[in-house]
Order: C-alpha cells, then sequence, then structure tokens
C-alpha cells in the first residue's frame, strides 16, 4: 500500500507541478493570481482537505458522483469504499492538495534559468521539445531532486490523509506504515512492536530518499 500510494503521489504530483509551472513561469498578473489560487489547497488543514474529498466521493450525494451522472456514468466507481480503488483514490486528493507548493519549487528553478541559454537554442534552431530536455531539464534538475524527494518522505507520511479518510479501510485496503505504527501503538497498545516498526520505518525512507538524490 505504502508503495502504490507513493508511486501514485510522487508521478502525478510531480508531473502537473511541473506542467503548471512552466505554463506560469512568467510574472504576469493572471499568472501570479493562478498560482496563488493552485498554492491555496496547501494552507488548509489536511483533515479539512480529507473531510472535503470523502464527502465529494460519497456514492450516493457527492460532486464527483453528481457530474458522472451528468454524464451518463450511473452506476458509482465506489472510489474510497473499493478496495481496489481506495488508496488511488486518497493519493489523488493528496495530490490536490501539494501539487501547488511543489509548483513554487519548480518555478523558482525555471526564473533562475539565464534567458541567454534559450536565445541560443532558438538561434540553433531548436524546437520546444528540444530546449525543454537540454537546456530547461538540466538546469532543474537540482529543483526536481528536491520534490521527488520531499514528495517521497511526504506521501511515507500521509497519515493524516488517509486516517481521516479512510482509517486504513475498507479492510486493510489503504493501511500505510504510519497508519499501522498508530494502530499498534494506540489501539492494540504493542509500544515496543510500534517502536521497532517505526525504526524500520525510519531506515527505509532513509534508503530511498538516498536512492533518488544519487
Amino acid at each position: 500500500n505504502n508503495l502504490k500510494f507513493m508511486f501514485t503521489v510522487v508521478i502525478f504530483q510531480t508531473l502537473l507541478s511541473l506542467i503548471f509551472a512552466l505554463y506560469l513561469v512568467k510574472n504576469t498578473k493572471v499568472n501570479i493570481f493562478l498560482r496563488s489560487l493552485y498554492f491555496f489547497p496547501t494552507i488548509l488543514a489536511t483533515v479539512s482537505v480529507a473531510f472535503i474529498w470523502a464527502a465529494m466521493y460519497d456514492s450516493n450525494f457527492g460532486l464527483i458522483q453528481a457530474i458522472l451522472k451528468m454524464i451518463g456514468i450511473t452506476s458509482s466507481p465506489g472510489f474510497i469504499a473499493d478496495p481496489n480503488m481506495a488508496i488511488y483514490s486518497v493519493a489523488i486528493a493528496q495530490v490536490w492538495m501539494h501539487t501547488g507548493q511543489l509548483m513554487i519549487i519548480f518555478i523558482a528553478g525555471l526564473q533562475s534559468i539565464p534567458k541567454d541559454l534559450y536565445e541560443v537554442a532558438s538561434l540553433e534552431g531548436a524546437n520546444k521539445f528540444q530546449t525543454f530536455r537540454e537546456v530547461t531539464w538540466p538546469l532543474i534538475a537540482p529543483a526536481a531532486a528536491i520534490v521527488i524527494a520531499y514528495t517521497t518522505l511526504q506521501s511515507f507520511q500521509a497519515f493524516d490523509m488517509i486516517f481521516a479518510m479512510t482509517r486504513g479501510g475498507p479492510g486493510y485496503s489503504t493501511e500505510i506504515i504510519s497508519t499501522f505504527i498508530y494502530n499498534m501503538a494506540f489501539q492494540n497498545y504493542r509500544f515496543g512492536y510500534a517502536g521497532a516498526a517505526s525504526v524500520i520505518f525510519m531506515m527505509f525512507v532513509g534508503v530511498i530518499t538516498i536512492l533518488q538524490f544519487r
């Protein structure tokens, strides 16, 4: 479950934040307004976001269900009530909340690139994709490393989002290591076991972070 959640969040959160940054890199009034709009979910309490998305996912009166009915899809996909979809549904809420935050990091990286390099690429006849591949991406790679590492740690520590939306259910389909540690310690009162799991958890996250930076 941790790996499913991590890969979904890392891939979509990184891609969306980069795409938004590329389109909103110029400091126009419209772009500044859109940056603020996309950043807004980040300042909300995670539990509030979890309750909002849980309400939208509701199969009876949820907004998403209403939209699906409007376009002719009458059978409910289940979302957080479906064991096969629940972990990905929670991941979408996580992505929505933090994409704007990571977009700012990419924008800072993009704005630090000298304009002369783009002029040279244009004179050499490079198209947009070639310019991105040869100029933009190598120079924002440090920002991308920060984004990916932060997103990985964030996805492993997404206790409050998951606990507020599903409490690890249905069944154990959304239980990740952090909720498992909580249940061991504060539901089953196995504090030693939870402490041991916490140490293993810390080592696991550390190894993944080191590999990503390398």
